[in-house]
C-alpha cells in the first residue's frame, strides 16, 4: 500500500487541524497513511495554538509511509503559510496553488496514489489573480498540462449509503433547464459510469437517472423536459451499454429499498444531489472528483472560517475521504 497526497487547503480555514486531527486518530479510526503538502511552521503554530500534542517531519515523499506511524509527514512547500485562522488572506494564495500543483504531480508520477483535498477559499484566490471557477476546474486544467490528459470533471458525493451526481452544479435554479442537454446527461452519466467501473471496481454500475421536473414530469404535463431531454439520453445510455433507467420522480427514489437498484443516482441539478446525500450522511459524504486522470476526493464541506482555530472542527469527513482514496486506489490497481 503506497502513500496518499493531501493538501491543507486554505490556512486560514480547519484544513490544517483537521489533517493534524485525522493523523492523531490514525490509529483509533484507522486512517490510511498521507502526506502533508504544508508549510511545517504553519502546522507546529496551529497544534500549538490548539494544544494538540503532535510530532511532525519534513520528508519525502518516499519517506512517508514508515514515518507516519509515528510522525505527521510533511513534504514542504516553497511558499510559507500566513497563520491567520479565520481571517484568510491573498498572501497564502501561492502556497495553496503550490500545495495542489505539487500534490497532482506526485500522483501523476507515480510517488503518490491519490489526491486528497481540505477546502479552499476562491476569494483569496481571486485578489491574487487565480484564473479558474474554483478547485475542480484547476485540477481539470492541471489533468491537461501535467497528465497531459484531456479532462472532463465531474462532482459526485459518496457516502456510505448514496452516491449521487448532479449534471448541472453551481449555477441559478432558473438556469438549469435551459442548460440541461441530453448530451450533458450522456456525458456526464458516462464519466460517471466509467469510473464506477475503473476506481470502485463495479463491473456494471447501475444508474438511476432523476427527472427534472416534479413526478418526472407526469408525461408533459409538468414541463416537456423529462420527455424531450432527459429521456432521450437514457435511451442513448442503454444503446451504449450503459444499464440506466429513468427518468424517475426524484421524491420516490432516495428511500432505502429505491437505493438498494441502484449504484448512483445521476440528478439534473445541485440540491437534488446534494440535499438526500448530506441528509443521509452528513459527516460521512465525500466529495469525488471523476472524469480525471488520477483519483481526488475532498471532505464534503468548506473552510469553515467562522471556527478556525477554535479546536471545534471535526475530521471525520477528511478520514472518510481519506479511507475512500484509499479504497479507490486499490479498486484501480487491482484492475491493471
Amino acid at each position: 500500500m503506497g502513500i496518499l497526497a493531501l493538501t491543507s487547503g486554505d490556512p486560514s480555514g480547519i484544513g490544517p487541524e483537521i489533517a493534524i486531527e485525522a493523523w492523531r486518530l490514525r490509529k483509533q479510526d484507522e486512517t490510511p497513511p498521507f502526506l502533508l503538502l504544508s508549510d511545517p511552521a504553519l502546522v507546529e503554530a496551529r497544534a500549538s495554538r490548539m494544544g494538540l500534542p503532535v510530532k511532525i517531519a519534513t520528508v519525502t515523499p518516499e519517506e512517508a509511509g514508515a514515518a507516519f506511524a509515528d510522525v505527521l509527514p510533511i513534504v514542504p512547500l516553497g511558499a510559507s503559510f500566513l497563520d491567520s485562522p479565520g481571517n484568510p488572506n491573498a498572501v497564502n494564495a501561492a502556497g495553496t496553488i503550490e500545495a495542489i500543483e505539487t500534490a497532482v504531480r506526485l500522483v501523476v508520477s507515480g510517488r503518490a496514489d491519490a489526491l486528497v483535498t481540505c477546502p479552499i477559499a476562491k476569494k483569496p484566490l481571486y485578489d491574487a489573480g487565480f484564473g479558474y471557477p474554483g478547485h475542480t476546474e484547476f485540477l481539470g486544467h492541471l489533468a491537461e498540462t501535467i497528465a497531459g490528459s484531456s479532462a472532463t470533471p465531474v462532482m459526485m458525493l459518496a457516502g456510505p449509503e448514496l452516491r449521487a451526481v448532479p449534471v448541472t452544479i453551481h449555477i441559478p435554479l432558473a438556469k438549469v433547464a435551459p442548460t440541461l442537454t441530453t448530451a450533458l446527461i450522456v456525458e456526464t452519466a458516462s464519466i460517471t459510469a466509467s469510473d464506477l467501473r475503473d476506481k470502485f471496481g463495479i463491473d456494471n454500475p447501475r444508474l438511476a437517472i432523476a427527472g427534472l421536473n416534479p413526478h418526472a414530469g407526469e408525461d408533459g404535463a409538468m414541463g416537456r423536459e423529462d420527455e424531450d431531454v432527459v429521456r432521450p439520453a437514457v435511451e442513448q445510455l442503454r444503446r451504449l451499454g450503459i444499464d440506466a433507467r429513468g427518468p424517475l420522480p426524484a421524491d420516490t427514489m432516495f428511500h432505502a429499498r429505491a437505493r438498494a437498484a441502484y449504484d448512483v443516482a445521476i440528478c439534473m441539478y445541485h440540491d437534488q444531489a446534494l440535499i438526500p446525500a448530506k441528509a443521509l450522511a452528513f459527516d460521512e459524504t465525500v466529495n469525488v472528483t471523476l472524469g480525471l486522470p488520477f483519483i481526488r476526493t475532498s471532505p464534503d464541506h468548506g473552510t469553515a472560517f467562522d471556527i478556525a482555530g477554535k479546536g471545534t472542527a471535526r475530521p471525520d469527513s477528511l478520514i472518510a475521504a481519506l479511507r475512500l482514496a484509499r479504497q479507490m486506489a486499490d479498486a484501480k490497481a487491482a484492475r491493471r
